[in-house]
């Protein structure tokens, strides 16, 4: 058994925005497909369909919704609805998974990423742990101009969702 520490780089941006208004604008930017269905579509066709299935739902940004989790929901249990919101939305692309898991297999326990959209006194933050800081260690120079550019994608969502 080997542990090994990865130092890991944080992006995040401030909105003054209202919660809805950026969950919103990040929900217009990614793809929302039917999982089920999609899952199933992958597993019935080959390489040169699923390129095309996967176009098919994904958002201008390039990157699909896989699951949301409403952090929040626990809160206002407790809190009710004036408790702070917070949602973890994990996102990707597939074919941008690809090559990064061909070049360097420990992608595979990072490849999709997680973005938290947390409300705080101070406005609503957009957080994200860049793809290239969990490869760093070990992934080569392929696997991180893959991850690098997907962090590109992922920061100009956010970015843009919270202007």
């Amino acid at each position: 058994m080997a542990t090994r520490q990865i130092p890991v780089q944080r992006f995040s941006v401030t909105s003054s925005k209202s919660f809805a208004e950026v969950v919103a604008g990040l929900d217009s930017k990614i793809g929302h497909p039917d999982m089920k269905a999609f899952v199933s579509a992958v597993a019935a066709n080959t390489s040169p369909e699923l390129e095309a299935i996967v176009h098919r739902v994904l958002g201008p940004s390039e990157l699909m919704e896989f699951i949301r989790f409403d952090l929040g929901a626990v809160v206002r249990k407790e809190e009710g609805k004036a408790a702070r919101q917070s949602v973890r939305l994990v996102a990707g692309n597939p074919l941008i998974m690809k090559p990064m898991l061909e070049h360097g297999p420990d992608a595979g326990s990072s490849a999709s990423v997680t973005i938290l959209i947390d409300e705080r006194a101070d406005g609503v933050h957009l957080s994200y742990d860049r793809m290239a800081s969990f490869l760093a260690p070990h992934a080569n120079e392929e696997a991180l101009k893959v991850a690098r550019d997907l962090d590109s994608k992922v920061e100009s969502l956010l970015t843009a969702a919270a202007a």
